[in-house]
């Protein structure tokens, strides 16, 4: 894969160099000459030009790029590079830096930004899922599918532990996609339990994440029900006609005698 990245500052470079260690091809292009260290990622090629500038742009040779990153410490900048690698040269993919939160509802497709990468998110996204025992947290935003990468750490006191994934009613436009435990990435199958202290991480529609209360006003209820100490009468009778039904199934599948030797583990009601 072939990337340009605008700002050859600290995060450009080493941006750069986790792309070369990953087997890709990277052109650092700043305007700064001070900024030309080519020491500093030998591996890379360098380019001192103006990244604003569709002459620069031209002399990069942008439309063979598969990425734009834009990843310099000025907002402005970051957004001319972004609308112009979209627009002047189809770039299928851009990435940008945002360095001021209040700049961030700016960084989306209408100004050629396909990802954004905001810090102080990010920072408070880390801290959120290092301290949170029970709340939803937002790690990444999905700009084009409006949709985010959230994660819930189940409390040891929720009723769902020990319930096996097909048996809890998800929320609509929500998919559990993996579960971190000890130390492992487990797939969340049917057949799998979570369990108190797993890291559930689910892709969530933005559009569930409004009706929340309290801190966490982004936050989807359904989602957060997970973590409460009591389940909802619908679902905890939804559970119940499921587990009904899946001790059915086995009984009608099982010859006679069959069905004792089969342990079956059903979630709390």
């Amino acid at each position: 894969m072939r990337v340009t990245i605008a700002g050859a500052g600290a995060v450009g470079r080493s941006v750069a160099a986790e792309l070369i260690e990953n087997g890709h091809r990277v052109l650092l292009v700043d305007k700064e000459a001070r900024a030309i260290r080519t020491e500093a990622v030998p591996e890379a090629q360098w380019l001192l030009a103006d990244a604003c500038e569709v002459t620069s742009l031209e002399e990069a040779e942008l439309q063979n790029c598969d990425v734009v990153i834009a990843a310099t410490g000025d907002d402005k900048v970051n957004l001319v590079v972004s609308l112009i690698a979209k627009t002047e040269f189809a770039v299928p993919r851009t990435v940008a830096r945002v360095n001021h939160p209040n700049n961030e509802w700016l960084f989306n497709d209408s100004w050629g930004v396909d990802v954004s990468v905001s810090t102080p998110r990010i920072m408070s996204a880390l801290v959120e899922e290092a301290v949170s025992v029970g709340d939803v947290v937002r790690l990444f935003t999905f700009r084009q599918s409006d949709s985010n990468l959230v994660e819930l750490t189940l409390p040891s006191d929720s009723p769902f532990a020990g319930t096996l994934v097909e048996e809890i009613m998800w929320p609509r436009d929500v998919a559990l996609v993996t579960i971190l435990r000890d130390g492992h990435v487990l797939r969340p199958d049917s057949g799998r339990s979570v369990e108190a202290g797993d890291e559930l991480l689910f892709v969530a529609a933005a559009e569930h994440e409004q009706d929340g209360i309290g801190r966490n006003d982004r936050l989807p209820v359904r989602l957060r029900g997970l973590a409460a100490r009591e389940r909802p009468a619908d679902v905890a009778d939804g559970q119940r006609e499921r587990a009904r039904q899946r001790r059915q199934r086995l009984a009608d599948q099982a010859g006679p005698g069959e069905l004792a030797e089969q342990p079956l583990r059903v979630g709390r009601c």
